[in-house]
């Protein structure tokens, strides 16, 4: 006989829920860890567990080394998760990410809140996240970088998506962009002081005019040559 499903709920960062059958089936985290950090959960009926099994995240072995450059760049990593203490500072401490800097068992509000919270006391905060649950803070956050190899929900929300899902590409990104921010501040400074100092030369008649137009060539191709640096 075909199974019959009623009531599908899902419950971010919680887990799942439904009548099966006319029975109440819930899966969800539970609150207990195994040694090993991973992530215990129950599978319920009616409210008597029926099974339990773990999950645990693969750490890539360059999850260390990304840590090190974004420190080196000056910024503050933290793990905001949805797991318990357990896993999350079982990866914190893998990763070279001091515990202090995590925060867990966090629902997509607090993600959310958390992001606030940082913003308030003058930090700008970069998100990264993969899931639905991350969505909200992707957007509340000054730079929300998504992963290509997360949901639809997660990549919509985020300012820059990393198609290949690859964490490496985080603090070259970031390094990319303050270079830029540089270059365009250079440009900027350029095109100013040289207004600044040939507006008066040519309104006294003090510069002639061909003169004038090659210097105004001449900025405009420094510009240029300036913003191709970005290429390197």
């Amino acid at each position: 006989d075909a199974t019959t499903v009623e009531e599908f709920t899902n419950i971010p960062g919680v887990g799942v829920s439904a009548i099966v059958d006319g029975r109440r089936v819930e899966i969800s985290r539970s609150a207990n860890h195994d040694e090993s950090g991973s992530t215990v959960v129950e599978a319920t009926v009616d409210g008597r567990v029926v099974a339990r099994f773990t999950v645990s995240d693969h750490i890539k072995p360059t999850a260390s080394a990304i840590v090190a450059e974004l420190r080196a760049l000056g910024v503050r990593p933290m793990i905001v998760s949805g797991d318990s203490a357990g896993p999350v500072q079982h990866v914190a401490k893998s990763v070279g990410i001091d515990v202090r800097e995590t925060r867990f068992a966090v629902l997509p509000a607090d993600k959310l809140r958390i992001v606030h919270e940082l913003q308030a006391t003058g930090a700008i905060v970069a998100m990264v996240g993969d899931g639905v649950n991350d969505a909200a803070a992707l957007v509340a956050a000054d730079l929300g970088i998504a992963m290509g190899t997360g949901t639809d929900a997660a990549m919509q929300a985020g300012d820059l998506t990393i198609i290949s899902g690859d964490l490496t590409v985080v603090p070259k990104a970031l390094a990319l962009s303050r270079r830029t921010l540089r270059i365009i501040q250079a440009n900027l400074f350029w095109a100013f002081a040289y207004n600044v100092a040939a507006l008066p030369l040519a309104v006294a008649g003090l510069m002639n005019p061909v003169i004038a137009g090659l210097a105004m060539a001449l900025s405009s191709a420094f510009v240029v040559a300036n913003s191709l640096r970005l290429r390197r």
